[in-house]
């Protein structure tokens, strides 16, 4: 468990890798969502915050949390247990945003994920990485970047560049495209 629920993480730089490419030791940040543990490389966190004032924004889809004041920029903020087909996010003392760099549309942009809880900062091996399961032509995997396999428990690494259809990203796109000066309670 994380000794804050206020992490800072230091970026690292590094290209996007399929599973296949990863030859080294990485490090993922890993997060809840309902019983189901997830990752992201550490090198795509900004940081992690505690659960905060989202303002809503109207004719959004129901993924679109709103957008929330990051030290005077406005963050998209996203459900990815909607994004997942699950239930919304329900607010509890663990809940947290998971603030992101996402590719998008070619440009690196700044969203909010919400999460369940945060767990920890782990490192996997090249060989604790399997490739994402074939589900078949009709199912989207392309956003899961593999799994990992700690103990006897499995934790699906996401590619937050591709967790988001072309549609959804548009709505991500239209809330990051607010004008600086609107109000946005903190």
């Amino acid at each position: 468990m994380l000794e804050s629920p206020r992490l800072n993480l230091k970026m690292r730089k590094e290209p996007i890798m399929s599973v296949t490419e990863i030859t080294d030791t990485r490090q993922y940040l890993t997060f809840k969502l309902g019983d189901e543990v997830y990752a992201t490389d550490v090198s795509k966190v900004r940081e992690v915050l505690d659960f905060t004032t989202i303002t809503k924004i109207p004719r959004t889809p129901d993924f679109m949390s709103g957008v929330i004041n990051l030290r005077g920029n406005v963050v998209p903020v996203v459900d990815l247990r909607l994004c997942f087909e699950m239930s919304k996010t329900e607010k509890t003392v663990n809940t947290c945003i998971v603030v992101v760099e996402m590719l998008l549309e070619g440009e690196t942009t700044v969203i909010g994920a919400l999460a369940d809880s945060v767990e920890e900062v782990i490192d996997l091996e090249p060989d604790q990485i399997q490739p994402p399961p074939r589900i078949g032509t009709q199912i989207r995997t392309d956003f899961i970047k593999g799994m990992g396999k700690r103990d006897a428990q499995f934790i699906m690494i996401l590619d937050m560049d591709r967790v988001f259809s072309a549609e959804e990203l548009s709505a991500v796109r239209g809330a990051e495209l607010i004008k600086p000066g609107t109000e946005v309670r903190a």
